[in-house]
């Protein structure tokens, strides 16, 4: 979920404050109460064990449109679990499956909508998905297999249907009042990104909820909310999820700086003290943070260096920066945006922090759109993703060229899953909630299984080629001299390196890789030539071994 910055200048009370007056009635020029980490965050932790995750090979779901196995046409808990084996069926030596190592479920609690990001109980699954048993089995089976699961955990807001919400509404006495963000008056701002309003009226007051009224914003600064959102957190991982990604992470904790609605100190502070307690819990679990912003920005929510020498924030964030800019260089067939944005981040992350790449996700075009329905480009975009450095992460049907829907509604980014071409698509024996995206017949599972050169052989084989290449899963990462429109670099674990190139121009070059010992994975026409040079034909990618 995407938030932009804005004005916030808020009336909170503290939980407990006998004889306060109540929020309706607070000037609307008062001063925010003092920020401070409640007693829930341990001051030491032990370091993270987390790094089963640098250079895993995620696999973005949307549980209601992967599969249905009740036949209502709403996906389920126990249709994923169902098709857990097209992902990984747990035998390495195995070509069958796509060979992912972990899963990220978009929400999966109780809530109203269909897309799940208002919680209204973020102890129960929805029951569109299933139960908690549904859920432990799923989890079971993934681990069985090898696969690691993180949720999403949504907290910079609930649903307004919520019982929290409910009780803070219904009287500005109540013992929840100050769980939620309210003023006497509403200051009259917009949303960043468009017309809509952020304060909501309600008896005679005004609640913030800045993605809209059914979503109103939690108060972190009471230390109540934050010792419930820790004790949600400490219940999902005795459950046994391996991590979560982050909501919308740049919005906490809002301040009195007008520039500092987003990425305020304090909300870099609550990340420390979460990243503290999920580590006393869990070591090995995964935090991911969505934010959404420039590369200097996401590398503060990395945090600085600790006394264990590990990092005292989230340990993984998405690179938005670099994910944009991979789909900007092959749509318009220059390598100029890709090799800006490593560079930045080359420069901004500090070292040992692991980035979350990606293409695009559920709230973006569908990569296979963006690309301009292109199979080259979507060939392309694919080994960069597996192939460059960080954690990449796969979103659901984009290896079998899932487009988006006609329009940009979020719908439209997260229609059911293409397994056949068969009606209900393989996806539900019933009407499936949203209808398909167009090109179903040919971009399916099924179709894609039957073509040893398509697309999805080239992601099974990309990621089995990482498992195999230490240097490519987790290695360093440095820049190559390469003819323009190429985009070259080299990764090294130990002993392990290996140099990569991409031509993403329209006509064939030749690349001097340097020294190297063979040719690990190419496209077709990737040849020696002369002097040490190799032709690198257009739209093409290879990988080399070197000493």
């Amino acid at each position: 979920m995407r938030r932009a910055a804005g004005i916030l200048t808020v009336a909170l009370l503290l939980g407990g404050c006998g004889g306060a007056k109540a929020p309706s009635e607070v000037p609307a020029g008062a001063a925010l109460p003092p920020f401070a980490i409640g007693s829930w965050a341990p001051a030491e932790a032990p370091p993270w064990s987390d790094r089963w995750a640098d250079g895993a090979v995620f696999y973005e779901v949307f549980v209601r449109s992967f599969a249905d196995s009740d036949g209502d046409g709403v996906g389920d808990l126990r249709g994923l679990t169902e098709r857990l084996d097209y992902l990984n069926d747990g035998d390495p030596a195995s070509v069958d499956d796509l060979g992912v190592d972990a899963l990220w479920l978009m929400p999966v609690f109780a809530s109203p909508s269909y897309h799940g990001y208002d919680t209204t109980d973020y102890r129960a699954i929805d029951p569109d998905y299933g139960t908690l048993d549904d859920f432990r089995r799923l989890l079971d089976e993934a681990h069985r297999r090898g696969v690691r699961v993180i949720v999403d955990l949504v907290i910079n807001h609930t649903s307004a249907q919520h019982p929290w919400f409910r009780e803070a509404s219904s009287s500005p006495d109540s013992p929840k009042r100050d769980w939620y963000v309210w003023r006497a008056e509403d200051p009259g701002w917009t949303q960043p990104w468009g017309p809509g309003r952020t304060w909501h009226r309600l008896d005679g007051a005004y609640y913030y909820g800045l993605f809209w009224g059914g979503m109103p914003d939690l108060n972190f600064r009471n230390p109540a909310v934050q010792a419930e959102i820790a004790d949600i957190a400490r219940y999902w991982l005795d459950v046994g999820v391996d991590g979560f990604r982050l909501d919308a992470a740049r919005h906490i904790v809002e301040s009195e700086d007008p520039a500092s609605e987003a990425d305020s100190p304090e909300t870099l502070e609550y990340w420390r003290a979460f990243s503290r307690f999920v580590r006393s819990v869990k070591p090995d679990a995964l935090l991911v943070g969505e934010v959404w912003s420039d590369a200097p920005t996401i590398a503060r929510y990395y945090g600085q260096v600790g006394p264990d020498g590990g990092l005292d924030g989230l340990p993984m964030a998405f690179d938005f920066p670099t994910a944009a800019a991979t789909v900007e260089a092959v749509r318009d067939r220059r390598a100029e945006p890709l090799v800006h944005a490593l560079a930045a981040r080359a420069s901004s992350f500090p070292p040992g922090a692991m980035a979350g790449t990606f293409l695009t996700n559920h709230d973006m075009i569908r990569v296979a759109t963006a690309l301009r329905g292109d199979p080259a480009s979507e060939r392309l975009a694919a080994a960069l993703l597996l192939t460059l450095p960080g954690s990449p992460f796969l979103y659901y049907g984009e290896e079998v060229g899932l487009q988006n829907a006609p329009g940009t509604q979020d719908e439209a980014k997260r229609t059911p899953m293409p397994w056949s071409p068969a009606s209900g698509g393989g996806f539900t024996t019933g009407r499936p909630w949203e209808p398909f995206a167009p090109g179903r017949q040919a971009d399916n599972v099924e179709t894609e299984r039957a073509a040893p050169h398509g697309l999805l052989a080239r992601y099974r084989g990309l990621i089995a080629l990482r498992h195999a290449t230490p240097a490519l899963r987790s290695g360093s990462y440095r820049a190559v001299a390469a003819p323009a429109d190429v985009v070259a670099f080299e990764r090294a674990a130990g002993s392990d390196r290996v140099v990569a190139a991409h031509n993403l121009g329209e006509r064939a070059v030749e690349f001097s890789p340097g020294a190297v010992e063979r040719l690990l994975w190419s496209d077709p026409g990737v040849a020696a030539a002369s002097g040490g040079a190799w032709t690198l034909p257009a739209r093409a990618s290879a990988v080399w071994s070197s000493p």
